[in-house]
């Protein structure tokens, strides 16, 4: 299996500031000590970046799907960086085409962040949707045609998606029915959880077939009851587990 040396370092990485699942103090200190430990592991992803540049740009590079991919990263937000969970989804779709097959398939990504995960979903021959919070939109659309004009059976969309909103509105069923639901990394210290999964479950409907893909590091106590709720509301089958790097890539069907 083909394992980029970017891949390697940026696990080496987060395995070196992960931390045991273990069960945090309650309230507000659970709440510093959960922000220190995303804050320390988005540090330890910086590229040429000074720690004391918060605001910076970065660029990181990838070979995913036969293409070099240039990805442009800010300090100044969660939502601007890569994390693992999308490396390690990006990866298992390149190595695994037979088994996920993207071709001529509407996506859709759900927090895409950088857009890592819907570049490679589109290098792929998918027809992607990538969403996420509006103030995230502007970096997501300069990677997406950075990274997939003139290479790409089809253009990548971007739109606006905030968890859990307007969803009937926004995304009426079935007139946006996809194929594939991909998150990467979309649980960890947020107050938005219940919410998040709202999202999943309007865009996986029983009878729908769509397939979601969710792939996370496990941080928190907070990811393991998540776990236990999307266990509870879909069939899922754990696809590949990487206990090193506390990454974990499932594949899930609405129950019936």
């Amino acid at each position: 299996v083909f394992m980029s040396e970017h891949f390697l370092v940026l696990m080496d990485r987060s395995a070196a500031v992960s931390q045991p699942v273990r069960q945090r103090p309650a309230g507000k200190k659970r709440e510093e000590d959960d922000q220190k430990v995303m804050a320390t592991e988005a540090l330890s992803r910086r590229n040429i970046w000074e720690p004391s540049v918060y605001y910076a740009l970065g660029n990181e590079s990838f070979y995913f799907a036969g293409h070099d991919i240039s990805i442009r990263e800010s300090m100044d937000t969660y939502g601007a960086l890569i994390w693992p969970g999308a490396i390690a989804l990006c990866q298992f779709l390149d190595n695994n085409q037979q088994q996920v097959n993207l071709m001529d398939k509407a996506v859709l990504e759900i927090g895409a962040g950088t857009g890592l995960v819907s570049v490679v979903a589109s290098l792929l021959g998918a027809w992607v949707t990538a969403t996420d919070l509006p103030d995230i939109l502007s970096n997501l659309t300069f990677n997406l045609l950075r990274n997939t004009k003139g290479r790409c059976r089809y253009t990548p969309q971007v739109a606006a998606l905030s968890w859990g909103r307007d969803l009937d509105r926004d995304f009426p069923y079935p007139s946006y029915h996809y194929d594939y639901v991909l998150a990467a990394d979309v649980v960890y210290h947020h107050n938005c959880l219940e919410e998040l999964l709202k999202t999943m479950c309007h865009f996986c409907r029983p009878g729908s077939q769509t397939a979601l893909l969710w792939a996370n590091k496990i941080r928190f106590q907070s990811d393991l009851r998540f776990t236990e709720c999307f266990e509870s509301s879909f069939n899922t089958t754990l696809l590949i587990e990487l206990p090193q790097q506390e990454i974990r890539i499932y594949k899930a069907i609405a129950k019936e």
